[in-house]
Parts: C-alpha cells; structure tokens; sequence
C-alpha cells in the first residue's frame, strides 16, 4: 500500500477557494499513490478560531465536492483531512472526510477531543461521540484496517486501544499541531504505534494558523515503531509503501496485545 501524505501550508495570501483549488490539484498528482492524507482544518487554519463559523460547511460543501472529484480523478483512497462542519442543528464540528476512489464519500469522524480547556475549540465545537474505523483494499493482499483520529486525539490511548479491538492495524491522525509542542507530536505518534503494534500517518501543516506556527514534520511510523519518513517544516509531501502484512507479523512475534488486563479494580 502506498501512501502520501501532503502537509499543507495554511498561506494568509490564498483564500480558502483558492487553497481549495490548489489542494486539489496536488491530491490529483498523487495518482500512484493508494491513499492519500491531508492535515486538520487545512481550509480555513486550527488555530482561526474566530473564522470557523464563517467557514463552516456541511459534508455536501465546496470542500467535499471538490475533494471527491479529486479522488475520483487520481482514483485514490483520501482521507481530506477536516473541515468545520455546519451541523444539522447548528451545532459546529470538527469533522474528519474520508472519500473512496470513486469520489464517494465513504466515512467521517467528528473529533472526540477537543483542544482548549475551556476556550478555542473546547468551547466553540461540538464534541464526537464515536470512534471509526475503514478498511481499505479490502479483500485483496494490501487490506488495512485504519482507524480515524485528529490531532489533540493523540494524547488520549484509550481512543487508539478501542480502535485496536475494533481491528485497526494503521492509524490515520491529520492535524494541525503547534511548533511549541513539536517534540510531542513525534514522542506520541511513535508511543501509539509501539503500544498498538501499527502504523501511524501523522499528517500536519506547515506555516501559521492565524499567528501560531505550525511543527509540520508529518511522520510515518511502524508498527515497531520505527520512523519510515519525517517530513521537515515546510509544504512537502511524503510518500512511503507500507507492508499491511508487517502489522500481523509484529503481533505474532511479539504478541504484547494479548497480555492485557482489562477490568482491573480501582484502588481503594
């Protein structure tokens, strides 16, 4: 399985149309990929919060639209990154877009945590209530069960453990994650994969999401934790071919999952 993942810069000099347009087109280059990754709210910036209401769609939306037409065209696996999402009843939220080659689209994910304590996003949007899982190429050699989560999500094990036994085998975490923190995000994406025994695609953004820098450095790591490629902190795109055999055999030689103990009691 082949998979790029494009860290997007969020230019204050382009407008969401018109990053729209561009993005597009770079998900339609990867044509010889099998799925494609986008960062977190890459439209309109995670850090914009004064600008998400403004830009909020619904999963029919310009982003959507233009998202599955390029997936359609590259025939490709696209996980569009996330979008605010205009709710039905007006409620906001940070959703994950994940489109088939045909363009449909296949799976979302409202992001379960959100970030902020009590402001910025913790405040203005509304909460997921439920894990996802897809499985692509299914039936044949490359099947891979991935499990969906965003950015603040990767601090919370519990979430990847429920995925895990819902039968991911790859983690798919788009972001928008800060430069201030940048040693986290690698720390995390490598500590979900050790202790899940599989992949992480880690794809964040470049530049500045209204005045906060970005940490880029998208990662991809294995199931044994090793690091397949790291991009650097600008607009780039990375490209690596995962083995979905490797997730089976790592937990067969060394078979950590099944020594869980579920259900232990609290301590009095």
């Amino acid at each position: 399985m082949r998979a790029a993942l494009s860290q997007i810069a969020v230019r204050p000099d382009e407008t969401v149309a018109e990053r729209r347009a561009r993005v597009a087109g770079l998900v339609r280059e990867q044509h010889t990929a099998d799925l494609v990754v986008l960062p977190e709210l890459w439209t309109v910036g995670a850090f914009a919060f004064d600008a998400f209401r403004a830009h909020a769609e619904p999963l029919d939306g310009p982003t959507a639209q233009a998202m599955g037409a390029a997936a359609a065209d590259a025939r490709v696996w696209l996980h569009a990154g996330s979008i605010i999402e205009d709710g039905p009843d007006g409620t906001l939220f940070n959703t994950s877009l994940v489109f088939a080659p045909d363009g449909r689209l296949r799976r979302t994910y409202r992001k379960i945590h959100r970030f902020g304590f009590d402001r910025g996003e913790a405040t203005l949007l509304g909460r997921g209530e439920e894990t996802v899982t897809l499985t692509l190429g299914e039936g044949g050699p490359a099947e891979l069960t991935a499990g969906l989560a965003t950015c603040y999500d990767l601090r919370f094990p519990e979430q990847f453990r429920l995925l895990v036994d819902a039968g991911a085998g790859m983690f798919v975490v788009p972001a928008g994650w800060p430069a201030a923190r940048r040693a986290h995000w690698s720390l995390l994406a490598r500590a979900r994969a050790v202790e899940s025994q599989a992949y992480v695609l880690a794809c964040g953004t470049a530049g500045a999401h209204a005045g906060v820098e970005q940490a880029g450095h998208s990662v991809v790591v294995d199931p044994w934790g090793e690091v397949l490629a790291e991009a650097g902190a600008g607009e780039e795109t990375l490209v690596v071919d995962l083995d979905p055999a490797l997730v089976a055999k790592t937990r067969a030689e060394f078979p950590a999952l099944r020594d869980r103990v579920l259900g232990v009691p609290t301590p009095r």
